[in-house]
């Protein structure tokens, strides 16, 4: 595939769409453009051709999550990521997309992304006639900067790259803010490998490695283009395309089979069989509960089972007080109004982890000086903007 289209879609079908076409052979760009938003996809049908589409997401949507997996685990284990990660997240784990990365040792790359979400991406990208074979978080197809993190503006927002499986993405203003904040807390220097003219805030603990200026979509095309991840899994990976002879052809096909089944088969001989499926399933799922966790002689709910037995895995006992925690915390709270979205105790270590949402970066900041003053210890992670709130990561500890 001598020429390639990549697309930077929105969050919404009403933000900006960034487009570039990118010739393998010249490694050069063929052509290169926006459009105001994603109904205008199809004027790109014609520069597609038959050929598939790459196209970006933003990193804002989706949550890239390290997973501690047993060693030796196979296959099998990775069933197991939706319950190991459902104390992180604030939705249902049903309503959830797990993607699974690539893995280091016994640590698994997942994205978390909702399906609602991964469907109106490729619902854009259907309703415009662009076949699209590979979707991929945007901070994923910046370079990896060994020494640091790597930052490219794209129009009014800024990606940045922390790592292999980390970054983040959301507006220039405020992302200069969190970045210079965070670099204050380093006893070392940040290392930035800036791919964009945007002037860094000037502080003693951000250096900047100015790489070379390019285009912002052929950074992210070269990127996109290297990376073997992508976000069509399971329900969402792309059907084979076929030629319209053979499409017409199964259509009526697979119509004259359903006309022929629907008169033969009456209600009571569905009902018989779905009730035989579900007996099939239903055994299925027990077996491979035995299978791995053989101890457990008497299954009465796999769900509640399961969960009781990952919890087992995941924390250990202790005597330290969940709720003593919150209640020492409630000022903090009550001051700086942050909310917490999830929780989760480790008793052991007398740790509190949780993903706080505020309305602003100096309501987190207040929140861990008061945290901080009643005796305890607090450490930021990653921090994000969504829908005009401040969401971050915060562990405390007694």
């Amino acid at each position: 595939m001598t020429e390639q289209l990549i697309v930077r879609l929105g969050s919404d079908a009403l933000d900006p769409v960034q487009w570039l076409v990118w010739s393998a052979t010249e490694q050069d760009i063929i052509a290169s453009g926006e459009l105001p938003d994603a109904a205008q996809l199809a004027s790109l049908r014609d520069r597609a051709g038959s050929r598939p589409v790459t196209a970006l997401v933003p990193a804002s949507d989706i949550l890239l999550h390290w997973v501690n997996m047993p060693a030796k685990s196979g296959r099998k284990a990775l069933a197991a990521i939706p319950f190991m990660l459902e104390d992180e997240l604030c939705s249902d784990i049903d309503s959830q997309f797990f993607a699974i990365g690539p893995r280091q040792a016994n640590s698994q790359a997942v994205a978390v992304v909702d399906k609602q979400r991964l469907r109106l991406w490729q619902a854009m990208l259907a309703d415009a006639g662009l076949v699209c074979h590979k979707l991929l978080p945007d901070v994923l197809a910046l370079p990896v900067n060994s020494t640091g993190w790597s930052m490219l503006q794209l129009g009014e927002q800024l990606l940045i790259r922390q790592d292999q499986w980390k970054g983040m993405q959301g507006e220039s203003t405020w992302m200069l803010d969190a970045l210079l904040h965070f670099a204050k807390q380093l006893s070392e220097p940040l290392q930035i490998a800036n791919y964009s003219d945007l002037a860094l805030p000037d502080s003693p603990n951000l250096v900047q490695q100015a790489e070379p200026l390019e285009m912002p979509m052929k950074v992210l095309a070269q990127g996109a283009l290297a990376q073997s991840f992508n976000l069509l899994q399971g329900e969402f990976k792309p059907k084979r395309q076929h030629n319209g002879q053979w499409q017409k052809w199964r259509l009526a096909a697979v119509l004259a089979v359903v006309a022929l089944t629907t008169s033969l088969v009456d209600k009571g001989l569905q009902a018989s069989q779905l009730a035989s499926h579900k007996a099939e399933l239903d055994a299925q799922i027990q077996a491979e509960f035995k299978r791995a966790f053989p101890e457990v002689t008497r299954i009465v709910n796999v769900r509640s089972q399961m969960n009781q037995k990952l919890s087992e895995l995941q924390q250990g006992g202790g005597g330290t007080s969940l709720l003593v925690m919150l209640s020492q915390l409630s000022p903090a709270f009550a001051q700086s109004q942050v909310r917490p979205q999830t929780l989760k105790f480790d008793s052991k270590r007398a740790e509190l982890r949780m993903q706080a949402a505020a309305d602003s970066f100096e309501a987190l900041e207040q929140f861990r000086r008061l945290a901080e003053g009643q005796g305890f210890s607090v450490d930021q992670g990653a921090i994000n903007n969504t829908d005009n709130k401040v969401v971050g990561s915060l562990s405390i500890r007694s």
